[in-house]
C-alpha cells in the first residue's frame, strides 16, 4: 500500500531538521497550555512532533490508496452543474467522506473549535501530499484555509457559529473576481446593500471564476460603500449557502484540475454578514486571503512536481528501447535529474515559507489576547516581512518548476505521454494553472521586487551564506557568492538606471535570480545535513541556477544598454 507521506523521507526531513520548529510548536501549542484539557494535545515538543508525524501519516495513507485510485475517474467525470447546483464527480464525494471521517479538516483550527490546532507547516506538508495524487481535489479539501481569515477577523459569535462546521468538514470558497475584474480586484462591484428592516447585508451581481463556487461556507469580496469605484469601498462578507440566494449560472469548461468545479455565481438579495470592519476587505481582509491561498499553490505545485518526478523515473526503468531502459541513456537521465533538483529546491522554499508564516501568525494571534513584549514585538515585525517577502518567491518559482517539470515527464513518456491512458497528461495539464491563479508569476514578480531593490533579499542571502556547511560542499559557498555578486550588480544598475518602464522590464529577471540564489542556499543547508537526501539535486540544482543567473545578468545588462522601444511591440 502507497503512502504518499511516509514513502517521501524529504517531507520528513524539512519537518524535522529545521531549527525553527521548537519555536513554532511554542508558540502554536501556548506552552502546552492544552494539555490538561484535550486528550489529543501534545504533552511536549517531542509528543507534539509524533502527533504531528501521525496526523501526515494518515493523511498520506488517505491520498495514496483512496485519492489518487479516484484521480483518473474524477478527471473524466469532472463535476456537473444541475437545477443551480453543483455536483461532484461520483469519487470526489468518496475523497471528502475518507478526509471527514478521518477528522482532517480545520487543520488549522484551534481546539476549541473543533480544530487540531496545527502549524501552518504541517498543514502545508498535507497540501502538498494531497495535490501529488489529485491536484483539483486538493483545490476543494485545501479551501478550507479561507476559515483563517474568519477566524483572524471575524467576531467570536461567527467565529463559534461557521468554524466549527468547517472542522466537520463542510466547503468553503473565497469569491472575488468577477467578468471584469480578475487581477484588478478594486474594480470588484458585486453590490452589497445593508437590509434594514432585516437587519443583514444583501448581495447583488456576478462573480467569476469562483474555485469550489458551490460550497457551503463563502467568503465574498463586495462593494459595501455606494459610488465608490475603488479598493476603499470593498469589505468582506460570510455568505452561508443553507440562507440561499445564490445560484451556479456554470461550471466552466476546463484545460485541467477537472475535478474541482470552477464556477460563475448570480447573487439575488443573497443574506449575509459583515466579517470585520467596512471598507477592509480589499486593503487587509483579501490579502490575508491570497498570502493563504499562494502558499497553497505552492504545496500544490511542489506536489505535482513530485508526481512528475515519480511518473518519469518509473517509467524511465521500465521503457526498454535499444536493449537497455531508457534512464540509462544521458538525455533522459539528464531531464530526470534536472526534475528532481527543481523540485527539492522548491520544496525547501516551501516549507522555509511556511515556517516564517508560522511564527508571525501565531504572535500575531498571541496578540489578540494579551500585549505582547518588546521580544515578541520585534520577532512578528520580522516574520511578517520574511512571510511578505518569501510567499510570492515559493509561488511563483514552485508554479513556474511545476510546469516545466510535468512538461519534462511527458517528455521522458516520449509518444506514450500525449497519451490519454498515461497520467502524466493529466498532471500537464492540472500544472498549468498553477502559475496563473490567486495571481500570476508577473504579479508574484510585482510582490517581490520591492524586496529586491531594497536590499532585504540581499540582507537574507548575505546571512545565508555564513551558515556553517559540510566541508564536501565548501566549493559551492563561492559559486553561490558569485551568483549573488551577479544579482547585486544587477539591481544596482537597473535603480541607478532610474526608469520605471525598464525596472519593472528587468523585475522577472531579478526575481528568478533571487530564487535561484535563495533555493541554493537552501539546498546546500539540506545536503549539509542530509546529504544522502540533497547532495546530487545540490550538484544539480547549482549548475541550473549558474546558468539561469548568467542568462538573466545578460539579459539585464542588454536592457540597461539598449533603447527600450526594442521591447515593445506595435
Amino acid at each position: 500500500m502507497a503512502n504518499y507521506y511516509s514513502d517521501i523521507k524529504e517531507i520528513q526531513f524539512e519537518l524535522e531538521n529545521s531549527a525553527l520548529m521548537s519555536r513554532i510548536v511554542e508558540l502554536k501549542e501556548r506552552q502546552f497550555e492544552d494539555k490538561d484539557q484535550y486528550d489529543e494535545a501534545p504533552q511536549d515538543f517531542a509528543d507534539a512532533m509524533d502527533s504531528y508525524d501521525k496526523v501526515l501519516d494518515i493523511v498520506g495513507d488517505i491520498t495514496g490508496n483512496v485519492i489518487a485510485p479516484n484521480a483518473e475517474d474524477v478527471d473524466a467525470e469532472g463535476p456537473h452543474c444541475e437545477g443551480g447546483r453543483v455536483h461532484y464527480a461520483s469519487k470526489t464525494y468518496e475523497n471528502l467522506q475518507a478526509m471527514r471521517s478521518a477528522g482532517l479538516n480545520g487543520m488549522t483550527m484551534p481546539r476549541r473549535y473543533g480544530g487540531l490546532n496545527l502549524p501552518v507547516t504541517v498543514y502545508t506538508a498535507a497540501n502538498e501530499i494531497v495535490s501529488a495524487a489529485d491536484a483539483g481535489f486538493e483545490n476543494i479539501w485545501s479551501l478550507q484555509d479561507c476559515i483563517e481569515t474568519l477566524y483572524c477577523f471575524g467576531n467570536e459569535e461567527q467565529r463559534q457559529k461557521y468554524i466549527p462546521r468547517v472542522c466537520a468538514g463542510e466547503t468553503m470558497s473565497m469569491d472575488l473576481t468577477e467578468p471584469d475584474a480578475g487581477s484588478d480586484l478594486q474594480s470588484v462591484m458585486l453590490k452589497a446593500t445593508y437590509d434594514e428592516e432585516n437587519d443583514c447585508w444583501r448581495l447583488n451581481g456576478s462573480k467569476r471564476f469562483i474555485t469550489n463556487g458551490d460550497s457551503d461556507i463563502h467568503l465574498v469580496l463586495a462593494r459595501s460603500e455606494a459610488g465608490t469605484r475603488d479598493g476603499r469601498g470593498l469589505s468582506m462578507f460570510i455568505y452561508d449557502k443553507r440562507d440561499g440566494g445564490v445560484d451556479v449560472r456554470r461550471i466552466e469548461n476546463k484545460l485541467g484540475i477537472h475535478g474541482s468545479p470552477t464556477c460563475e455565481l448570480v447573487y439575488k438579495n443573497a443574506k449575509c454578514e459583515l466579517c470585520g470592519d467596512r471598507k477592509l476587505g480589499l486593503i487587509k481582509y483579501v490579502m490575508s486571503l491570497m498570502n493563504g491561498a499562494r502558499l497553497g499553490i505552492a504545496a500544490q505545485s511542489v506536489g505535482l512536481s513530485q508526481t512528475a518526478y515519480n511518473e518519469a523515473i518509473a517509467y524511465a526503468r521500465d521503457r526498454k528501447q535499444f536493449g537497455k531502459a531508457i534512464i540509462e541513456f544521458p538525455a533522459v537521465a539528464e531531464m530526470i535529474s534536472n526534475i528532481k533538483a527543481k523540485l527539492d529546491a522548491g520544496r525547501a522554499l516551501l516549507y522555509q515559507t511556511a515556517r516564517y508564516v508560522d511564527i508571525y501568525k501565531a504572535l500575531e494571534d498571541i496578540s489578540r489576547e494579551r500585549k505582547l513584549e518588546p521580544e515578541e514585538r520585534a520577532e512578528l515585525k520580522k516574520y511578517s516581512r520574511l512571510a511578505d517577502a518569501f510567499t510570492p518567491l515559493a509561488k511563483g518559482m514552485n508554479s513556474e518548476y511545476a510546469n516545466q517539470n510535468c512538461y519534462d515527464c511527458i517528455q521522458v513518456h516520449g509518444g506514450s505521454g500525449f497519451m490519454l491512458e498515461y497520467a502524466c497528461q493529466r498532471i500537464y495539464r492540472d500544472a498549468r494553472i498553477t502559475s496563473i491563479y490567486e495571481g500570476t508569476t508577473q504579479l508574484q514578480t510585482v510582490a517581490a521586487i520591492r524586496y529586491v531593490t531594497n536590499g532585504m533579499y540581499a540582507q537574507v542571502i548575505e546571512e545565508m551564506l555564513e551558515a556553517p556547511v559540510a566541508a564536501e560542499f565548501e566549493g559551492y559557498v563561492a559559486r553561490i557568492k558569485t551568483m549573488a555578486e551577479k544579482l547585486n550588480a544587477c539591481t544596482a544598475a537597473v535603480k541607478e538606471a532610474g526608469n520605471d518602464e525598464l525596472h519593472d522590464l528587468c523585475a522577472r529577471h531579478l526575481y528568478e535570480m533571487t530564487g535561484d540564489v535563495i533555493m541554493s542556499l537552501l539546498l546546500l543547508q539540506n545536503a549539509t545535513k542530509a546529504p544522502e537526501l540533497f547532495a546530487k539535486s545540490l550538484q544539480v540544482y547549482v549548475n541550473l541556477a549558474e546558468a539561469d543567473v548568467e542568462k538573466n545578468n545578460t539579459l539585464v545588462a542588454r536592457m540597461t544598454s539598449e533603447s527600450i522601444e526594442n521591447y515593445r511591440q506595435a
